[in-house]
């Protein structure tokens, strides 16, 4: 009796881990929820990269014209950039290497490093519209101060995205990259970048998001540019 009552012990306990392994493959596999923001009422940063602004739908409008172009807004009072508008196709890509851009010192510009960021240097000069996508570089209208983590890690998932999409289909991608910032500050808050793909209207590439500019363990002052180390 106490073998048949330990059996049965043992298949419950099998049932119970087999019932486990299913709930948790079940709810591994469901579709992640989707969380939107508009541009009205984006919250804080809270440790994600990006959020996703209008259900990753761009506000563009009706566009059907494959003609590339591509326009970069003034800077304003306080020296800012406003926003990079462009039609890209293949060809407004470049040809050839980048050239030194170091003159140029965007609203905000500090120079501060950390050993612990890749190449030590907080911000960057960061193009609006990258480089390896209309092949303009020297424009203080392209070119604000982020940092290592937003121009080489956050921005550039989205770049190569557009990039190689662009070079694979020889299709066009309709770009706006518009940098937000609070108030008076000389530093954004984000930028927010929106893209969408002409030829197979959205289908190869179209997304809305917000990108927030900050560098993991580091406080930043996004009035002036002034930072410190921050370790919580």
């Amino acid at each position: 009796m106490r073998k048949f009552l330990i059996k049965i012990f043992d298949v419950i306990v099998v049932l119970g881990l087999i019932a486990i392994v299913y709930y948790d493959y079940k709810n591994s596999n469901k579709p992640k929820e989707i969380i939107s923001y508009s541009m009205n009422d984006y919250p804080a940063y809270n440790g994600e990269d990006y959020i996703i602004i209008n259900n990753n739908e761009p506000d563009f409008d009706n566009i059907t014209n494959t003609t590339s172009f591509e326009e970069y807004g003034e800077l304003d009072s306080l020296g800012r950039c406003t926003y990079a508008y462009a039609n890209i196709g293949v060809d407004l890509m470049p040809n050839g290497p980048r050239e030194n851009i170091s003159m140029i010192k965007p609203s905000g510009w500090k120079i501060s490093k950390y050993d612990f960021i890749e190449g030590e240097y907080l911000f960057n000069r960061c193009h609006l519209i990258a480089y390896q996508l209309t092949g303009e570089n020297l424009n203080e209208r392209n070119l604000i101060t982020c940092t290592r983590h937003l121009n080489s890690v956050s921005m550039l998932e989205f770049e190569e995205k557009v990039g190689n999409y662009i070079r694979k289909t020889k299709n066009h991608v309709l770009y706006r990259s518009t940098p937000i910032f609070e108030g008076d500050n000389l530093i954004a808050t984000g930028i927010h970048l929106e893209a969408k793909s002409i030829e197979d209207d959205g289908k190869g590439i179209k997304f809305n998001i917000f990108l927030y500019n900050i560098e993991p363990r580091v406080k930043i002052d996004y009035s002036n540019g002034n930072n410190e180390l921050f370790e919580k």
